[in-house]
């Protein structure tokens, strides 16, 4: 990778909101902001500094640099930014420019026992990114660029730290394919955290989940082992080659291996689009138009389903509002909105200006909002969950009513974003401040006590606890009961792939030789 390319990366890159001097006096010059966790915190000399920077291209041990990798946009921390703090502090982040220098980060740290958290564009929302316990952060933005394509098997291999607008970008204008991987971060994440958290496009009903699209990945082991799965490893398509190592890899956060590349399903660029919008009396109506569409094999790109406080919100319409958009052959699209037509028609929809679809276009990746809000001193997140449609309307309603409940709730409310034939993803939104007035406990009391609301709605009824923001840090506590027996089968995996347990310590809920996680230590599962 080039020096261009990786400064090309780095520019990608943006910061959630602005760091603070803090609560006293502005920092030193070079100094790094505060940290906000306590706990164990494993120091790095400077003799194994230098051997870092011996086996590493880049190695950044500035206080701006080791603040800006010790946070993601967990939006809880953004909070903590105006008080001059971040979650944790790395002692240095390396940025390798090759395989080889990323399995040599990761010998270094195996010997020394160093934690390792591998970070992309650091777009999570759940602290999956948040180097808990010190140590090294691994930037992979210097592995970046579009590898190869296979035109006629449509594959395309890409390097990890790639970010998802210039990859896309390249993709479509040099080949005039695309991934179908469009999610609201794709100016802010890379195709590394796409694989890492499970990710969704917006497209997904259409494209599938990264998971679909996915065909082989190349992982660096805790050892430094480089490993090809799928097809970088020579597999067909549908291989029977035992158990698919690549979906091992998938979601795991950078807690068994670190993704340096991956190969992906292309499509080429759709040729038609249609566009619709319907209003519903009820969510739950809609959400029953969208299970008979999707029960007839009808499957539109994009169909997001918002309750009425959130098309008021967005869109200053009294309705539930049901907006879709679909893209490909147009004989095949022309099936999939009509089935969509005839369903919503069934329920009594109301057919809308399909402008709608164009003003949800203009702002869907836009994150700007949240900042404001933040420095209002509102408490803020989203929480996207899965579940079978049997289970999706009373999920729905029980964790609204659970949310409205709690002291200091200003506004709760929920839109359906990714639709398949047996479920739903459904993405909550709380807002508030706690008791009034609030100080900071208060803020993150309520923060926790609305996760745990729309957890245990989740959980009760037999939903998943995410569908792709991933789980990180705010999930870990809610993970093992998610998993049942199969969390123990997940420990297994992590000591054998990670004996010293130096790879992204303190996530998904897995126990760690530095410790607990700081964040699990307050948490109350359900």
């Amino acid at each position: 990778m080039t020096a261009a390319g990786s400064e090309q990366g780095r520019a990608n890159r943006r910061a959630p909101i602005a760091l603070s001097a803090g609560r006293g006096a502005p920092p030193a010059v070079g100094e790094a902001s505060g940290e906000h966790f306590g706990g164990e915190r494993v120091e790095v000399d400077t003799a194994l500094l230098r051997r870092l920077a011996s086996v590493c291209a880049e190695v950044d041990t500035t206080g701006a640099g080791r603040a800006e990798a010790g946070r993601d946009w967990w939006p809880l921390a953004l909070h903590w930014a105006l008080q001059g703090e971040v979650p944790a502090l790395p002692a240095a982040v390396a940025r390798p420019g090759s395989v080889e220098e990323v399995s040599a980060v990761a010998r270094l740290c195996g010997e020394h026992d160093i934690p390792l958290t591998t970070s992309g564009g650091r777009s999570g929302v759940c602290g999956a990114a948040v180097p808990v316990f010190g140590g090294i952060v691994l930037d992979t933005t210097s592995l970046s660029g579009l590898l190869e394509v296979d035109d006629e098997s449509l594959l395309v291999d890409v390097a990890a730290g790639t970010f998802g607008t210039s990859f896309e970008e390249e993709l479509r204008a040099g080949h005039g394919l695309t991934v179908g991987h469009l999610p609201q971060s794709i100016d802010l994440a890379t195709v590394g955290g796409w694989v890492a958290c499970r990710g969704a496009g917006q497209y997904s009903t259409r494209y599938g989940k990264i998971e679909d699209i996915v065909a082989g990945l190349e992982v660096v082991l805790a050892s430094g082992e480089v490993v090809r799965t799928g097809a970088l490893a020579g597999a067909g398509p549908r291989s029977a080659h035992g158990p698919d190592l690549t979906q091992l890899f998938v979601g795991s956060e950078g807690t068994l291996g670190i993704v340096t590349a991956a190969r992906l399903r292309a499509h080429v660029l759709p040729p038609a689009e249609t566009r619709l919008a319907f209003g519903f009396e009820s969510f739950l109506a809609g959400l029953e138009a969208l299970r008979r569409t999707l029960r007839r094999a009808a499957t539109p790109a994009v169909v997001r389903l918002y309750d009425e406080r959130e098309a008021r919100r967005s869109f200053a319409l009294d309705t539930n509002l049901l907006i879709a958009l679909d893209e490909g052959d147009g004989r095949i699209v022309e099936a999939a909105t009509g089935i969509l037509s005839e369903e919503c028609a069934a329920v009594g929809a109301a057919e809308l200006d399909d402008d709608l679809v164009g003003q949800w276009l203009a702002r869907r990746n836009d994150v700007d909002a949240l900042e404001s809000v933040v420095r209002a001193g509102i408490v803020v997140d989203t929480i996207e969950i899965a579940a079978p449609w049997s289970a999706l309307p009373v999920i729905y309603t029980e964790a609204i009513t659970r949310l409205n409940e709690l002291e200091g709730c200003l506004a709760a409310s929920a839109h359906e974003s990714h639709a398949y034939i047996d479920g739903a993803c459904l993405y909550f939104t709380f807002a508030g401040r706690g008791p009034d007035p609030p100080d900071e406990a208060q803020k993150e009391a309520f923060y926790r006590a609305a996760w745990s609301a729309v957890m245990a709605a989740t959980e009760s009824h037999g939903g998943s606890i995410s569908h792709h923001h991933g789980i990180g840090l705010v999930r870990g506590p809610y993970l093992a009961g998610a998993l049942g027996g199969g969390f123990a089968v997940l420990e297994s995996l992590k000591r054998a792939l990670d004996p010293a347990g130096i790879l992204n310590p303190g996530k998904l809920g897995l126990s760690s030789p530095f410790g607990p996680s700081p964040w699990q230590l307050g948490a109350t599962a359900p």
